[in-house]
């Protein structure tokens, strides 16, 4: 980072599509309604050309020319054209939304995972019998999800991205990390960095396998980490203070002589300052007067406070100029991003992160909080340059559930920028101010994150909320209908005695059509029965049995499970094809997580169910259901789920 003299959504919402369609004034078939969008039945596809700059700008043509003239689907992948593909198709939206042609909502873009972004013949000279790679994960020629591969195409995106440093782990730790750094990354703009820690006192640097190991990879950079706290080197290093300033001096002259950027992470500086100012500051002296290009100042216990950053700074600041300065935070008390902020302010000009603020213990300063900060505060923008694009910030919310999604993590919702609520409005005053003008509850516009905003309906609701949930969902009311007041009050009630539609999408949308008159009569079920019992060698079996009725014929279901939630849910689900008109819309349907919560305690407690399901399109939906019995609340959530999925396939009406 430096001194400045001067200086996409996340996807197609119904709302959007619905809103593309209507300008265009379809006819019948023109759009259609499939997962909750509409889609145009014609989509412009980018796959054939030449990799170079002339089919770029052709390609960039058609796709907005397509727009304009009401196509909204948009097919790509990372293999077109060599990696070309996506590049131009970004450009041509980057117009598209520049001139007012469209909005990001509106249009939906459709990409592949998995696929090689490089002839085949490329992927095998760089990838096979590397990094654990071999024949078999490439499927088809032309497919690869192996972790390691997968590591360097994230690696890879972070250098587009424009970061100034890409840590790539530690080589000579692990064969993964050893591998990784054996390649050749030709990164345009970061700079590869291998991490390690300052020589040991038994070996000197010339012999410290551990330190040649970082040498010989095909990094850039070097970052070693020592330790600056006194206490920490007598208590977990066991050696003299003097030892220490030798390991950090003698590792940053080899390093340096090696021809590498050298950076050091002043372990546990902080802490050691207030503790023993002139030995912490000595310990940075080591490897600044030795040839290293940034010394980075950790909270590695996550314990100082900004006040004391700022303070601290500005006397080491005293020693080694600003531009030499970096930032490690730790999270232990929340204050990772807010200490970052103020270093940056003191003067440091490097920041340490991570995506989503992974790492030790309480996690490190969230790169996701940091980077939009500095791009959008006026305070930052106006004084500090990135190389990170501008344009590249609508990537953020994208990145950050990618990350997620390849950990296997829930992503966490209340993130700053690019969490699902940070841009979520739920009282109705908030609502009603927002569809005047979004700045009277929002600090940014989310399109520039990449984030959208959601209206949640709650007991907190207004007019407002309801309004904006019933358009989301495609229903078109006027603001004066009585069935508005009537579908708030329904909803307050119902929140009253424990529902909640936060997130009961599903559940809500058929409460709403309902009242509307818009859902027909299913499957009408008549009675049920559920039994739990214990058999002789332990084991609880639950059994179900199910009146329903369809069309005036009555037909008994019954089914087995672990619970009696699942063996409901089997009654059902195994006996579809009884279900006459209905068996080809519900034999796809699967429930995909189940949740209890008792909402008070004592002999009237209210037990609420929520049930997630989904089907053979991918299409998830949550659903809600309340009682002083689970069996009863778990059976009305189960019901409402069945209705959703009838509904939204345009199932006939019963007779």
């Amino acid at each position: 980072m430096t001194k400045n003299t001067n200086t996409t959504t996340e996807g197609a919402t119904t709302e959007g599509t619905a809103r593309f369609s209507d300008r265009f004034k379809p006819k019948p078939g023109q759009y259609r309604n499939v997962l909750d969008l509409f889609w145009s039945s014609v989509g412009i596809g980018t796959y054939l050309g030449n990799a170079d700059d002339k089919t770029d700008a052709e390609v960039t043509k058609a796709v907005r020319t397509a727009v304009n003239g009401g196509i909204n689907v948009v097919d790509t992948a990372a293999n077109y054209r060599r990696g070309r593909g996506e590049t131009a198709i970004g450009k041509a939206l980057e117009a598209v939304f520049a001139a007012g042609e469209a909005k990001r909502d509106e249009l939906i873009i459709c990409t592949k995972a998995g696929y090689l972004p490089t002839p085949p013949e490329a992927f095998k000279e760089a990838y096979l019998g590397h990094d654990g790679i071999g024949e078999s994960d490439l499927v088809g020629g032309n497919h690869c999800i192996h972790p390691s591969y997968i590591r360097d195409r994230i690696a890879k995106s972070l250098d587009a991205l424009g970061v100034d440093y890409v840590e790539g782990g530690w080589p000579g730790a692990n064969p993964t990390d050893t591998e990784f750094f054996n390649k050749d990354h030709n990164f345009k703009s970061a700079n590869l960095t291998a991490f390690g820690m300052t020589k040991k006192s038994e070996h000197s640097a010339e012999n410290d396998p551990m330190l040649s190991s970082l040498i010989n990879s095909k990094s850039s950079s070097i970052c070693l980490f020592g330790k600056s706290w006194d206490f920490q080197v007598d208590v977990a290093l066991g050696i003299s203070n003097e030892e220490n300033l030798t390991n950090i001096s003698e590792s940053a002259k080899h390093i340096v002589k090696s021809g590498k950027e050298f950076m050091f992470d002043a372990e546990h500086f902080f802490d050691g300052y207030k503790a023993n100012s002139e030995y912490a500051l000595a310990c940075l002296k080591s490897a600044y007067d030795n040839g290293a290009r940034w010394i980075v100042l950790c909270d590695t216990n996550g314990g100082t406070l900004p006040h004391e950053v700022e303070k601290i700074i500005l006397e080491v600041a005293k020693h080694i100029p600003g531009k030499n300065l970096g930032i490690h935070a730790h999270n232990d008390t929340e204050n990772a991003v807010a200490n970052s902020l103020t270093a940056v302010q003191a003067g440091v000009r490097q920041v340490q992160g991570t995506i989503n603020g992974l790492g030790e213990r309480c996690g490190n300063a969230n790169l996701t909080s940091l980077i939009p900060t500095f791009f959008l505060k006026k305070d930052f923008y106006d004084n500090y340059q990135l190389n990170i694009k501008r344009e590249n910030l609508r990537n953020l919310t994208q990145c950050s559930r990618l990350l997620d999604e390849l950990l296997n993590r829930k992503p966490n919702k209340h993130l700053p920028y690019v969490g699902a609520s940070a841009f979520s409005h739920k009282g109705g005053m908030h609502v009603s101010a927002v569809q005047k003008d979004p700045k009277t509850y929002e600090h940014i516009n989310p399109e520039e994150v990449g984030n959208s905003r959601n209206i949640v309906v709650s007991d907190q609701s207004g007019q407002s909320n309801i309004m904006s949930r019933l358009n989301s969902i495609g229903i078109k009311v006027e603001k004066n209908d009585p069935k508005i007041k009537k579908l708030l009050e329904e909803v307050k009630d119902r929140e009253f005695i424990g529902y909640s539609y936060d997130g009961a999408d599903a559940s809500f949308e058929l409460l709403a059509r309902r009242l509307m008159g818009d859902i027909p009569r299913y499957i009408s079920i008549n009675e049920y029965d559920v039994s739990v019992k214990k058999d002789k060698s332990g084991d609880i079996i639950s059994h179900a049995k199910a009146k329903l009725e369809v069309d005036g014929q009555k037909i008994l279901c019954e089914g087995e499970g672990n619970g009696p939630v699942n063996a409901l849910d089997n009654a059902i689900r195994k006996n579809v094809n009884k279900l006459d008109k209905y068996s080809e819309y519900l034999k796809d349907l699967r429930l995909v997580d189940y949740k209890v919560r008792i909402l008070n305690t004592g002999t009237e407690a209210v037990t609420r169910v929520s049930i997630e399901s989904t089907d053979s399109k991918g299409l998830n939906w949550f659903t809600i259901g309340v009682s002083p019995n689970i069996i009863d609340a778990s059976f009305k959530a189960l019901i409402d789920s069945l209705d959703y999925k009838l509904y939204k396939d345009n199932a006939p009406a019963s007779l």
